[in-house]
């Protein structure tokens, strides 16, 4: 079948296409890249698509779908910024994220529909993941691709016809998406009236939801610490005992076991990926949470990620945790994800620190390992974990509260090369009101903590002319921060963040009292 074509018309700002119409490019930072099919989809017709070029300065992969619009009535300023949350939230409008770790370069998707509404994809010829459900599939169905983050372009190639998927197969086939990945695609989940309870049951069987209540055996009987373990040793180098309040959440991912005191989680599922926990309380502005590292699982993609979030995780549900993290910052609430953490050992115990500044400092085995990134200390804020690739094993050692990173920060030199802050090891989200939601950090955008915590206007930090405002991703950087000294604004774009109640520097949160205008010789 021959290869369906990106409508001429209907597309993001940032998008260019070839003349024969099968290869869009985004040109330009790392957003407004949606695209879509010039002709409608047939059900069982897979589109196939190369993520042709990969840019790795960005957080967050491609997004793809369906819709029952026809983009062909869509004018330029009806296509927003992002698939993902903002036309999944349209009605006619299915789309989620390719996981990141499967974005490389050269990968061949294919993703297509069903009689049923429901909506699978396979990279590079693979089994099949069921992705969605609830599509319309009475009328016409239009591809989107939104060519977003790492994925810079995708070319479309020739069309296949996919088998049919039915109950039997569904029992194998990797179902790990099919729960929606965010309160975003609920309402289409919900609209789901053709899924059987047979294919429903197959899917529990198949992630062993059924056993998630019972905790795993490595969960249930903790060992008892050794005098020469890393724990023993830190918490003899302490000299003090540790608060034991803080354990972990109830509300958890659907892949994860609690010990029956909460001090423990183990993901308990092969090829785990919805293993979210948090903290079952907020972490206080000075205090030190130290949890150690057990037995290693199955190697699998990724590494222990860690966050931070203004959301109380017992409004949440386990249906709303989704199986890629990267997801989180498209909700309402703060979120901040890490995803930089170095692969720690069997034993090992990791702390992290939250100070007053909003900088948060990680150490290992009682050592300083220095800054790991900023938050909005002026929120209260939970800390969560994903159990992903290695790491499988958690246990809440305690807390400890002090003014200052614990054991050896003044004699531990921050800047090492592994625990420098990374732009691209962690995405934030900040929440916002309707009026200030076009001036804040883009979920997913690459933020830059702060290298000193001050610099004065005068002895600005050198800027390259052809830095993107944070903001708004179009005009250049020429305008400081006062009295953080961030410079990380156009000047339009500063004076209307400095108008609004309550305004803040988008890298480090800290009010702004005034922004100043930078003139290069």
């Amino acid at each position: 079948t021959e290869a369906p074509r990106f409508h001429p018309h209907a597309k993001g700002r940032n998008i260019r296409l070839d003349p024969q119409l099968r290869r869009a490019t985004r040109k330009s930072s790392f957003c407004n890249g949606i695209t879509f099919s010039q002709r409608p989809v047939r059900l069982y017709e897979k589109v196939r698509l190369r993520l042709s070029e990969v840019n790795s300065c960005w957080s967050g992969a491609l997004r793809f779908g369906f819709t029952s619009a026809d983009p062909g009535e869509l004018g330029l300023a009806d296509i927003p910024k992002y698939a993902c949350p903002d036309l999944v939230t349209r009605p006619g409008y299915w789309a989620k994220a390719l996981p990141e770790r499967l974005a490389l370069r050269d990968t061949v998707l294919a993703f297509w529909a069903d009689r049923h509404g429901r909506v699978f994809y396979s990279v590079n010829e693979g089994e099949a993941v069921l992705f969605h459900c609830g599509l319309s599939v009475g009328e016409p169905l239009w591809a989107i691709v939104d060519v977003y983050g790492i994925t810079q372009e995708v070319t479309l190639l020739e069309s296949t016809v996919a088998d049919s998927v039915g109950a039997s197969r569904l029992c194998t086939a990797r179902l790990s998406s099919y729960l929606p990945q965010s309160s975003h695609d609920s309402a289409n989940y919900s609209n789901n009236q053709l899924e059987t309870n047979q294919v429903a049951a197959a899917k529990i069987a198949t992630l062993q939801l059924g056993h998630c209540g019972q905790p795993p055996a490595c969960c249930c009987s903790p060992p008892a610490l050794s005098s020469s373990s890393a724990a023993g040793r830190l918490l003899r180098g302490l000299g003090a005992a540790l608060d034991s309040d803080l354990r972990f959440h109830p509300v958890r991912g659907s892949d994860v076991g609690l010990s029956p005191d909460r001090a423990a989680a183990c993901a308990h599922v092969l090829d785990s990926t919805r293993t979210l926990v948090f903290t079952d309380r907020p972490l206080h502005v000075g205090e030190t949470l130290f949890v150690e590292v057990g037995p290693h699982g199955q190697s699998y993609f990724g590494a222990l990620l860690f966050g931070m979030t203004s959301c109380n995780p017992g409004t949440l549900r386990a249906g709303e945790l989704p199986a890629d993290p990267e997801c989180l910052v498209d909700r309402k609430e703060y979120w901040v994800v890490y995803r930089g953490l170095p692969m720690p050992s069997p034993g090992d115990v990791l702390s992290v620190t939250l100070l007053p500044s909003g900088e948060v400092h990680h150490g290992l085995n009682g050592a300083s390992r220095g800054r790991l990134l900023c938050v909005d200390s002026s929120q209260v804020l939970w800390v969560f974990f994903g159990l992903q690739g290695a790491v499988s094993h958690l246990r809440i050692l305690g807390t400890l509260h002090s003014s200052l990173p614990p054991a050896s920060l003044s004699n531990s030199p921050a800047g090492s090369t592994d625990d420098s802050d990374s732009d691209l090891a962690f995405s934030v989200n900040r929440s916002s009101s309707a009026s200030e939601s076009s001036l804040v950090t883009a979920p997913s955008s690459p933020l830059s903590p702060p290298v000193s915590p001050v610099f004065p206007p005068e002895v600005a930090p050198p800027t390259s002319k052809n830095a993107e405002c944070t903001v708004c991703f179009d005009q250049e950087v020429d305008t400081v921060i006062y009295t953080c000294g961030h410079m990380c604004l156009c000047n339009d774009c500063g004076l209307k963040l400095k108008k609004q109640s309550n305004s803040c520097c988008p890298i480090c949160r800290r009010t702004i009292k005034d922004v100043i205008k930078i003139y290069r010789p």
